[in-house]
């Protein structure tokens, strides 16, 4: 009975989020634009798709990934698992972290490939490009991205270093590489860091965040814990204007050869 009273009150709240949204096509539709709306009976069903399958996607990630979630950081940052056998007078160091790093890595990687909003971006931006952006490449560029930066995260919660040097590094890297990049990649990366802040990431690394800065001796949670979905939105702009400027080079060197 509990878990159906959760799934109704998710669905309500769903239904709460989305219905504005349809008033709102809606009313510009036929308020303003003064149109009919093609094929209104599909468009109907799409929403009410929308909500069930945004309800049933809530439920699951509040039901399974959530609890691993935040179980995983816990335990892979608790001293117990770290150096079990820690003796008097010895301090913990950076390198014995290094399941922690590979999780967060790992983790950061699943979400990003699993993120339906960044998914949506890249089916469109294959269509619009004409095939010449791939989706699986995008995708999987982007998740390296938010891997890398991820587990960089982690690392400065580790050592304890200021976060606004990473961030300020990581954009001096995006304008020296928006100078080089295509142009027709550079937009599309900027949106990649937004598309990645979303339903699935943003609860796990949260958790990871909060969970290592409250395990490592000298952080303070809310000072260090959070920040990582800032690396997390950062980092894919890097490897997206990267992963263009490595097959610009590829193509111009098989065009040399031929």
């Amino acid at each position: 009975m509990e878990m159906l009273k959760g799934l109704l009150d998710t669905l309500l709240l769903t239904a709460r989020d989305v219905i504005p949204i349809a008033v709102i096509l809606f009313g510009f539709q036929l308020g303003v634009l003064k149109r009919p709306i093609a094929n209104w009976h599909k468009v109907v069903l799409g929403f009410f798709y929308v909500i069930i399958g945004l309800t049933l996607f809530l439920v699951g990630l509040e039901l399974a990934l959530f609890p691993i979630g935040e179980t995983m950081a816990e335990q892979l940052t608790s001293i117990e698992f770290i150096h079990p056998n820690l003796g008097p007078g010895e301090a913990i160091i950076w390198q014995d972290y290094l399941w922690v790093y590979i999780f967060a890595a790992a983790i950061g990687f699943s979400t990003t490939i699993a993120e339906p909003s960044l998914i949506a971006v890249a089916i469109k931006a294959n269509e619009v490009s004409a095939g010449a952006i791939g989706v699986q490449g995008l995708r999987i560029s982007v998740a390296i991205g938010v891997s890398f930066g991820i587990a960089l995260g982690c690392f400065r919660i580790v050592v304890g270093d200021p976060i606004h040097y990473y961030i300020m590094a990581g954009y001096i890297i995006v304008v020296i590489q928006t100078f080089y990049a295509p142009k027709m990649i550079i937009p599309l990366a900027y949106d990649s860091g937004g598309v990645t802040t979303s339903t699935v990431t943003v609860p796990l690394v949260a958790a990871l965040g909060l969970g290592l800065a409250t395990n490592v001796e000298g952080r303070n949670p809310l000072i260090d814990g959070f920040g990582l979905i800032a690396f997390a939105s950062l980092f894919p702009m890097i490897s997206v204007m990267g992963y263009a400027q490595i097959v610009e080079l590829l193509d111009k060197r098989h065009s040399v050869k031929e």
